[in-house]
């Protein structure tokens, strides 16, 4: 072989070894393109409650931050937690106070964008009892999505401000829809704590009496003593150090659906959001809504003052893991990030 063909053949084999050498990296590019994909654990898919996430679905904007989200509907946020703490959904959407009790059992979770700024709740007698105020309800039974859900928890913090113990009532676990619909007006239970649009449908039509909400943000404060957060996105903290941008994704998707919210008419809600959410009224969804509009989050961040309210509130409760210190269950720097991005 000649000296040149032997340097022929040394350049190619070497051009050839860089190729392959390359291989990996361009698959990893490849790879990287590929559409991101996370399963999310909720409660009340269709209710009012998770409304900002079903925007964020039918309006595309998950779609355009690249993502694909696999939905787990639970009649309850506690399911939705244990749903996540069994591998079944990588983050969870519920109320922000479930946190606590993850950190309680040594469990480091954090929230990275909020939906609402107030528990979304309501609490509220049969109309067919005669039950006029919370004493009353002494060996009452009261119905809640489940156990150690938000409903639960903000039923515990009505009755211990009216005098009452939680141990003083029954709670049965009804769900947060038909369910609780169907319990109320069968009387299996005598009071009902449950989200809208649940509870506003059985308001407008005279089969409940409100004793207590927490859909405003004053009527938040007047229970809660002070701003509380609501709902909110939350996962562990590994996931979202290995998955960075899933969980921003997640988050451009909510906050683009926050801004939209802000100037979105009656018209225009009714378009986004499928019609089998309006529990048959598209009225009835209308007026939920409106007494819900300010409770919705602005821009996705979680104010440090309102966590350690809810904290401090949640502290009260009998019953339940706490932690001695406020934990740091929250970041910011997903929503900061989608802030900036929508000019929320």
């Amino acid at each position: 072989m000649s000296v040149v063909a032997g340097r022929r053949r040394v350049m190619l084999l070497g051009a050839l070894g860089t190729l392959l050498g390359a291989r990996p990296g361009l698959a990893a590019m490849e790879q990287s393109r590929q559409p991101l994909r996370v399963t999310v654990a909720l409660v009340a898919r269709q209710s009012l409650y998770q409304l900002p996430l079903t925007l964020a679905e039918q309006l595309g904007y998950f779609k355009q931050a690249g993502l694909t989200v696999e939905w787990q509907s639970h009649e309850a946020g506690a399911k939705a937690v244990n749903s996540a703490l069994h591998g079944q959904a990588d983050v969870v959407s519920g109320a922000f106070e479930h946190l606590f009790g993850l950190h309680g059992k040594g469990l480091n979770y954090l929230a990275f964008v909020l939906l609402g700024r107030t528990p979304q709740v309501s609490f509220g007698v049969s109309a067919h009892k005669d039950l006029r105020s919370f004493m009353a309800l002494k060996g009452a039974r009261v119905g809640v999505s489940a156990l150690d859900s938000s409903t639960h928890w903000m039923a515990c913090q009505w009755l211990l401000q009216n005098g009452l113990l939680p141990e003083d009532v029954t709670f049965v676990e009804v769900g947060s829809s038909w369910g609780a619909v169907e319990s109320l007006r069968s009387g299996a239970i005598d009071a009902l704590c449950n989200p809208d649009p649940v509870m506003h449908g059985l308001e407008q039509r005279n089969e409940i009496r409100l004793l207590g909400e927490a859909r405003t943000l004053m009527s938040t404060r007047k229970v809660m003593g002070g701003a509380v957060p609501g709902a909110c996105l939350f996962a562990k903290a590994d996931f979202l150090q290995k998955q960075p941008a899933v969980a921003q994704a997640l988050a451009d998707g909510v906050v683009h659906a926050l801004k939209w919210m802000q100037t979105a008419g009656p018209t225009d809600l009714l378009k986004a959001v499928p019609s089998h959410h309006w529990m048959g009224d598209r009225a009835l969804y209308l007026g939920a809504f409106e007494k819900l509009r300010e409770s919705y989050a602005m821009d996705g961040l979680i104010p440090q003052e309102s966590v350690f309210n809810a904290w401090r509130a949640h502290s009260r409760l009998p019953g339940l893991v706490h932690t001695i210190r406020l934990p740091q269950a929250h970041t910011n720097l997903f929503a900061i990030k989608a802030k900036g991005r929508f000019a929320a």
